[in-house]
């Protein structure tokens, strides 16, 4: 594992990048998203094992105690499992899900009760207004969501458009593509009935910034990424 290196990819949205390998042929990142507002929200939490290297890299932006959201797309280790780590590390900070993560999962495993969000919830941060997404089984899990920062145009997309490589922390170059074919060797999306409808609801965001967990960040015409992955679940 390498240090976790920080980014920042769109005005006042941080990236925390930690590569491991041993994951696949190449280095896999494992990424954490700052929104510094009035109100700042860590989005994804990492491993247990990571929680020390990002809140180092994490204070080097805002002290811990200023955090006051915690987030995350899915119940998933690599997604939360530094959740009470984080939640002892920042006293004023409320874990955000959806309902369905809240009620099956969270309720129970996090140390503080979280707030439960409803499909298209919006908070203010003060600064930066966060809507929250049910997306459920996309990329899997019942409980799956994402958050759209809506004064950025930008998408947490979670493990949507997963790629391989320690690329850089932003690029303009398809990220579809690298997506697809390391969907074709996973198969991590979960190829759902309603896998085609929620992907085109997130391209109907228009998203100029694709805030991605694993692989790189992209800046252009998110719509068309997510479609190209939308047709591509389509036709297997």
């Amino acid at each position: 594992m390498t240090e976790t290196k920080t980014f920042e990819i769109a005005d006042n949205i941080y990236r925390f990048s930690t590569a491991v390998s041993g994951v696949g042929p190449e280095p896999f990142t494992f990424n954490q998203f700052l929104i510094m507002a009035d109100a700042p929200m860590l989005f994804h939490l990492g491993h247990r094992g990571m929680q020390a290297s990002i809140a180092a890299a994490v204070e080097r932006i805002v002290p811990l105690a200023r955090l006051r959201y915690l987030g995350f797309g899915h119940v998933e280790a690599d997604e939360c499992g530094g959740l009470n780590a984080w939640l002892a590390a920042a006293p004023h900070a409320e874990v955000v899900h959806g309902q369905t993560a809240c009620m099956v999962s969270l309720n129970d495993l996090a140390d503080r009760a979280p707030r439960p969000l409803a499909d298209g919830e919006v908070i203010d941060l003060g600064g930066k207004r966060l809507r929250w997404m049910d997306t459920p089984h996309v990329p899997h899990g019942w409980e799956a969501g994402l958050f759209y920062e809506e004064t950025g145009a930008t998408l947490f997309c979670g493990d949507l458009l997963t790629h391989g490589g320690d690329g850089p922390p932003l690029t303009e170059s398809d990220i579809a593509g690298p997506a697809i074919a390391m969907e074709d060797v996973f198969h991590a999306m979960s190829m759902a009935p309603n896998t085609g409808a929620v992907l085109q609801r997130l391209a109907e965001l228009e998203p100029t910034t694709l805030a991605l967990m694993h692989g790189s960040s992209f800046r252009g015409d998110g719509a068309s990424a997510l479609r190209a992955l939308a047709a591509h679940c389509a036709a297997v």
